[in-house]
C-alpha cells in the first residue's frame, strides 16, 4: 500500500489525460458513447499490472538489502580496481574451483577491465602495500572496572547557618607621596640669575610632599608643596659667609572635573615665593626675600592626562586661557626689580598660563622629571623650565642633574644675557621616596 501512494502522482495524471481525451472528442462535436464497464476494466487491468511491477521492484530491493552484507558483492561497488582473480582466471588452462557469486563478480569485473579500462584507478597491489584490514575489530571489548572504596558520606549542613558579620569599607581615594633628598652639589649660576648666588661647590635639601585625591569616577583633586634650600661658602666671599643658593617655597593646587576620558575642566592655584633673603659673593644689597616677590597664580582651563609608552611617560598638560596674576613684593626696594611701579607692593594682571609637568622614566635607574611653566599678561612674558634627571646609584643613593634656563622680561635688562637667565647643577647624596 505504501508503494501505491508512492506512485499516487502517476495514476492521477493518467486520469486526468483519459478525461481530457473525452472532453476533447466532445468539443469537437463528435458524439461518443462511453463504455463505463470497459473503462473500469482497463483501469482495473492497469492497477493489477502495476502492483505486479512495484512487487517485483519490492523483492529487489529485500534482496539487495539481504546480500549487502555479503562480502563478496563489495568490489562492485567499491570504487573501481583491478583484481588478480578475474584475470587469472581467464588465462588458466585448468578451471579453478569457487562459488558462481564470486565467479560471476570476477567476470563482470573483467567485462569491465575490457570495455572500460579508463575507470580503473588503482589495482590490487596498491590495496595490498596499505595493509590489511584488523582481525580484532569483531573481538568483544571487556572493560575493566576497578572497584573504589566506600565513598564516606556527606556531613548534615544543620538548617541553621550561624550569621557572618559582612563589614564594608568606604574605599579611601587618597593617596600621599614623599620624596626627599640632601644632596652635595657643584653648581652654576650666571651674573644676572633673579635670584643671586654664585657658582661654587654647596649643598642642597629638597622635599616634596603630594596628597592626591581621585574618586575613579569624575572629580580629581591634587595638591602639591615643594620645598628647596641649600647654602653656599665662598672663599671669594668677605662679607657673607653663608649664602643661599637655591631657594624655593611652592604650592600647585588642582581641581579637576572629568569631561572625556582623559580631558577634565580645570581650576588650578599656583603660588611661590623662597624662604629666605637672597644674596651675591661681596655684595650687601638683597636680591630677594620671603614674600619678596610672592606670586599667586588662578587660572581656568583644561588639564590633559597624559599616559605613553607603556606608562613608563606620565603627567599633565595643563591650558589655562583665562589666569589670574597677583604678584606681592614685601621690600619696597625690590619693586621695580620685579616690574612694579616704585613704591608699590602689588601687581595684578590678566593673562593666559600653561603649565607642563610629565615625569619619564627612561630606564629602572634613570628617570627625568621636567616642568615647563609660562605666563604671559600679554603686555610681558615669564617662561621657567626646570629639568631633573636622576640617577638611581642605589635605594638611598642617587647624583642629581639639574638645569633651569628663564626668560622673564617683567625686570631689567642684562647687558650680556638679555631677559634670559639659567641655573644649572650637577649633585650626589642621600635621596628617599614613598
Amino acid at each position: 500500500m505504501h508503494l501505491i501512494m508512492k506512485y499516487r502522482y502517476i495514476l492521477f495524471i493518467a486520469a486526468l489525460t483519459l478525461l481530457s481525451v473525452d472532453a476533447s472528442a466532445q468539443r469537437k462535436g463528435r458524439k461518443v458513447k462511453p463504455d463505463t464497464a470497459l473503462i473500469v476494466k482497463n483501469y482495473m487491468d492497469s492497477l493489477a499490472l502495476l502492483r505486479k511491477q512495484l512487487d517485483s521492484v519490492q523483492q529487489v530491493n529485500l534482496l539487495l538489502r539481504k546480500e549487502s552484507s555479503d562480502g563478496r558483492y563489495y568490489r562492485l561497488f567499491a570504487p573501481t580496481t583491478f583484481y588478480h582473480s578475474g584475470a587469472q582466471k581467464a588465462f588458466s588452462f585448468v578451471p579453478k574451483g569457487g562459488d558462481d557469486v564470486t565467479n560471476a563478480v570476477d567476470a563482470a569485473l573483467l567485462s569491465l577491465y575490457m570495455r572500460r579500462p579508463d575507470l580503473v584507478k588503482n589495482n590490487e597491489t596498491n590495496l595490498m602495500n596499505a595493509g590489511l584490514l584488523r582481525n580484532d575489530v569483531n573481538e568483544e571489548v571487556k572493560p575493566h572496572v576497578e572497584l573504589a572504596e566506600k565513598v564516606a558520606p556527606v556531613p548534615e549542613v544543620p538548617e541553621e547557618v550561624a550569621p557572618v558579620a559582612v563589614v564594608v569599607e568606604k574605599p579611601n581615594f587618597w593617596k600621599f607621596k614623599f620624596d626627599g633628598s640632601m644632596q652635595f652639589l657643584q653648581n652654576y649660576v650666571s651674573d644676572n640669575w633673579h635670584k643671586g648666588g654664585e657658582s661654587n661647590y654647596s649643598a642642597v635639601a629638597s622635599t616634596v610632599f603630594e596628597l592626591n585625591y581621585n574618586d575613579q569616577e569624575r572629580v580629581l583633586f591634587d595638591n602639591k608643596l615643594e620645598m628647596k634650600l641649600g647654602f653656599q661658602t665662598s672663599r671669594s666671599d668677605t662679607v657673607h659667609k653663608f649664602k643661599p643658593n637655591n631657594d624655593l617655597l611652592r604650592y600647585t593646587g588642582k581641581l579637576g572635573l572629568q569631561a572625556h576620558k582623559k580631558w577634565y575642566y580645570t581650576l588650578q592655584l599656583l603660588a611661590y615665593t623662597q624662604f629666605t633673603r637672597g644674596l651675591k659673593a661681596n655684595d650687601k644689597n638683597v636680591y630677594s626675600d620671603f614674600m619678596s616677590p610672592f606670586d599667586l597664580n588662578v587660572g581656568i582651563g583644561m588639564e590633559y592626562k597624559v599616559e605613553a609608552l607603556n606608562k613608563r611617560l606620565t603627567g599633565t598638560l595643563n591650558f589655562l586661557p583665562m589666569a589670574y596674576n597677583f604678584r606681592y613684593v614685601d621690600r619696597l626696594a625690590l619693586a621695580t626689580k620685579y616690574g612694579l611701579d616704585e613704591g608699590k607692593h602689588t601687581l595684578h594682571d590678566f593673562g593666559s598660563q600653561l603649565t607642563v609637568d610629565l615625569t619619564w622614566k627612561m630606564a629602572e635607574q634613570i628617570s627625568w622629571k621636567t616642568r615647563l611653566y609660562g605666563f604671559t599678561s600679554y603686555k610681558r612674558g615669564l617662561i621657567e623650565w626646570e629639568n631633573l634627571i636622576t640617577l638611581k646609584v642605589s635605594k638611598y643613593i642617587s647624583a642629581n642633574l639639574f638645569l633651569y634656563p628663564r626668560f622673564d622680561d617683567s625686570g631689567s635688562r642684562d647687558d650680556d644675557m638679555g631677559y634670559f637667565q639659567f641655573q644649572e647643577y650637577s649633585s650626589l647624596g642621600l635621596s628617599y621616596t614613598f
